[in-house]
Protein backbone atom coordinates (compact mmCIF):
# COMPACT_ATOMS: atom_id res chain seq x y z
CA UNK A 1 0.00 0.00 0.00
CA UNK A 2 1.40 3.47 -0.93
CA UNK A 3 2.30 6.19 1.78
CA UNK A 4 -0.78 7.90 0.30
CA UNK A 5 -3.04 5.50 0.55
CA UNK A 6 -1.86 4.41 3.61
CA UNK A 7 -2.99 7.87 5.16
CA UNK A 8 -6.29 7.67 3.82
CA UNK A 9 -6.96 4.67 5.19
CA UNK A 10 -5.70 5.87 8.63
CA UNK A 11 -8.30 9.10 8.06
CA UNK A 12 -10.89 7.01 6.44
CA UNK A 13 -10.63 4.65 9.96
CA UNK A 14 -11.06 7.90 11.75
CA UNK A 15 -14.60 8.60 10.73
CA UNK A 16 -17.66 8.15 12.89
CA UNK A 17 -19.16 4.13 11.12
CA UNK A 18 -21.95 5.61 9.01
CA UNK A 19 -19.56 7.57 7.38
CA UNK A 20 -16.73 5.10 6.77
CA UNK A 21 -19.82 2.36 5.52
CA UNK A 22 -20.81 4.60 2.33
CA UNK A 23 -17.00 5.55 2.03
CA UNK A 24 -16.58 1.38 1.63
CA UNK A 25 -20.08 1.33 -0.15
CA UNK A 26 -19.08 3.76 -2.74
CA UNK A 27 -15.76 2.11 -3.40
CA UNK A 28 -16.91 -1.40 -3.51
CA UNK A 29 -19.22 0.17 -6.62
CA UNK A 30 -16.20 1.37 -8.24
CA UNK A 31 -14.62 -1.65 -8.45
CA UNK A 32 -17.82 -3.78 -9.74
CA UNK A 33 -16.58 -2.56 -13.36
CA UNK A 34 -13.73 -4.41 -13.19
CA UNK A 35 -15.91 -7.92 -11.87
CA UNK A 36 -15.63 -10.52 -14.99
CA UNK A 37 -18.54 -10.24 -17.47
CA UNK A 38 -18.92 -13.98 -17.10
CA UNK A 39 -19.91 -14.25 -13.88
CA UNK A 40 -23.74 -13.20 -13.47
CA UNK A 41 -23.72 -16.01 -16.46
CA UNK A 42 -21.84 -18.13 -14.17
CA UNK A 43 -24.24 -17.68 -11.07
CA UNK A 44 -27.45 -17.92 -13.40
CA UNK A 45 -26.17 -21.22 -14.55
CA UNK A 46 -25.45 -22.42 -11.14
CA UNK A 47 -28.41 -21.55 -9.75
CA UNK A 48 -30.15 -23.29 -12.53
CA UNK A 49 -28.74 -26.19 -11.68
CA UNK A 50 -29.20 -26.36 -8.47
CA UNK A 51 -32.85 -25.12 -8.49
CA UNK A 52 -33.17 -28.70 -11.05
CA UNK A 53 -31.53 -30.69 -8.44
CA UNK A 54 -34.69 -29.52 -5.75
CA UNK A 55 -37.60 -29.96 -8.36
CA UNK A 56 -35.89 -33.89 -9.38
CA UNK A 57 -35.42 -34.91 -5.72
CA UNK A 58 -31.99 -35.14 -6.50
CA UNK A 59 -31.64 -33.17 -3.51
CA UNK A 60 -33.23 -31.76 -0.22
CA UNK A 61 -33.62 -28.66 1.95
CA UNK A 62 -31.93 -28.80 5.87
CA UNK A 63 -34.28 -26.95 7.68
CA UNK A 64 -32.57 -23.80 9.40
CA UNK A 65 -33.19 -24.53 13.27
CA UNK A 66 -30.85 -27.71 12.44
CA UNK A 67 -28.09 -26.18 10.26
CA UNK A 68 -28.36 -23.63 13.10
CA UNK A 69 -27.67 -26.22 15.80
CA UNK A 70 -25.54 -27.65 13.88
CA UNK A 71 -22.93 -25.09 12.94
CA UNK A 72 -22.85 -24.14 16.61
CA UNK A 73 -21.84 -27.36 17.65
CA UNK A 74 -19.06 -27.39 15.06
CA UNK A 75 -17.33 -23.84 16.18
CA UNK A 76 -18.00 -24.65 19.71
CA UNK A 77 -16.08 -28.22 19.55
Amino acid sequence: MSQEAAELLKRALALPADERADMASTLMDTLDAAVDENVEAAWQEEIGRRMEELRSGKVSTIPWDDVREKARILLHT
